[in-house]
């Protein structure tokens, strides 16, 4: 069973997974294992972040591999192998979330910037994003916040800015237009970056003023 731990940001070396890859190419199924066991945390908390749900994202892992196995010899080094083993993942995950819609996943026409809502709190925040995702309890608090946003968002988020998938890659794999996959990134950053910042922002650089104190610092 695949531990239930949340991975960090952090990824195996790429060089060391395609020289696994290349091993098990050639037959050796000790190889294919250990390939298995460097990528299987990064494949659990994608797929877990995609539906929310452990039996669904322990699944998913279970078929990403069972996909390798059987497509071991179509990796064409285009991309690392974590790449290639993420979109094999997001592609099996994505597919198991329109079977529980009940629906293919198709472009909805939300491509207007005009109806974004207006975040109510927007400050810097005191790190870079790559660095607070390292953090172990900055993780815990983005993981929760996704929990919060539409699946739509959250996808793209979890695509592209998690997992490193390019804009393009992230439309197809959604089957959405890019113009599209990039409101929707948008709209997701707006609506984490708010719930985010009230924790992570620095107050003192904060772009909208608190409501209640007028622009002389006293209570309104």
């Amino acid at each position: 069973m695949v531990s239930h731990e949340l991975p960090s940001q952090l990824d195996t070396p790429s060089d060391e997974c395609l020289g696994l890859l290349r091993q098990a190419q050639s037959g050796e199924f000790a190889a294919f294992g250990l390939l298995v066991g460097r990528l299987q945390q990064r494949v659990f908390g994608m797929a877990y972040r995609i539906l929310g749900e452990t039996h669904d994202a322990e699944d998913v892992s279970q078929q990403t591999f069972l996909s390798l196995i059987e497509h071991l010899d179509s990796f064409r080094g285009e991309s690392t192998v974590r790449t290639w083993v993420l979109r094999i993942a997001a592609n099996h995950a994505l597919k198991l979330l329109r079977k529980r819609r009940g629906l293919p996943t198709e472009p909805t026409g939300d491509t207007s910037y005009a109806d974004i809502p207006h975040p109510e709190f927007i400050a810097p925040w005191r790190h870079e994003p790559s660095v607070l995702a390292e953090q172990h309890e900055t993780r815990k608090l983005i993981d929760q916040a996704l929990t919060e946003i539409h699946e739509h968002y959250r996808e793209v988020f979890i695509l592209r800015d998690m997992e490193g998938f390019s804009v393009k890659e992230t439309a197809e794999l959604l089957g959405i237009s890019e113009a599209n996959a990039k409101v929707r990134l948008l709209r997701a950053r707006l609506a984490l970056r708010e719930r985010l910042t009230v924790t992570l922002g620095d107050e003192t650089n904060r772009v909208i003023p608190d409501h209640h104190v007028s622009a002389h610092g006293e209570a309104s």
